[in-house]
């Protein structure tokens, strides 16, 4: 089983956790626990100053996936480009539904919360706790496109953001 799994991810992989966003395989342990030797991997989150332990077996049931293809990259940005689709539901439920999106570790459903999220400055100002959760998915979203295309976030977090403005003018 853990065979298997070991051909799926390589220690220096970059990978995406769903609840923590984009990690770097630093190496893959042994380790006892409760008199069970688990096969873990260990992912560092350099931005939140974190490392996370996942036994193999369990990676893809928890949502561990391979960083996004070049394509599905392009797709988030065709849907930052998309008209805003804000339901006229309460703003609690709204909020639940925006953060399983971002902990889905979905790349187009992130992309889609910045998208419904963003503010144009001449439109009204956002709320605390939206405010929160456009930052949240727009962290997540520029620290995998980032990732992808080899740049660094500040590139990433750039081109987002033209995205965006072009999207208010249009």
């Amino acid at each position: 089983m853990s065979k298997a799994k070991m051909s799926e991810f390589r220690p220096n992989d970059y990978v995406v956790y769903p609840a923590h966003g984009v990690g770097q395989i630093v190496s893959i342990e042994e380790q006892d626990i409760a008199g069970i030797t688990l096969e873990l991997f260990v992912i560092s989150f350099e931005k939140d100053k974190m490392t996370l332990r996942v036994p193999t077996a369990k990676a893809a049931e928890v949502g561990m996936r391979s960083l996004s293809s070049p394509d599905v990259v392009t797709k988030a940005m065709d849907t930052l480009r998309g008209k805003a689709k804000v339901k006229r539901a309460m703003w609690s439920r709204r909020a639940q539904e925006y953060e399983q999106k971002i902990n889905s570790g979905d790349l187009i459903s992130i992309a889609e919360v910045v998208r419904d999220l963003h503010r144009a400055d001449d439109q009204r100002e956002q709320s605390y706790s939206e405010r929160q959760l456009y930052e949240a998915a727009l962290e997540r979203l520029t620290r995998e496109v980032a990732a992808v295309s080899g740049t660094d976030e500040g590139a990433a977090q750039k081109t987002v953001g033209e995205v965006l403005v072009s999207r208010a003018a249009a």
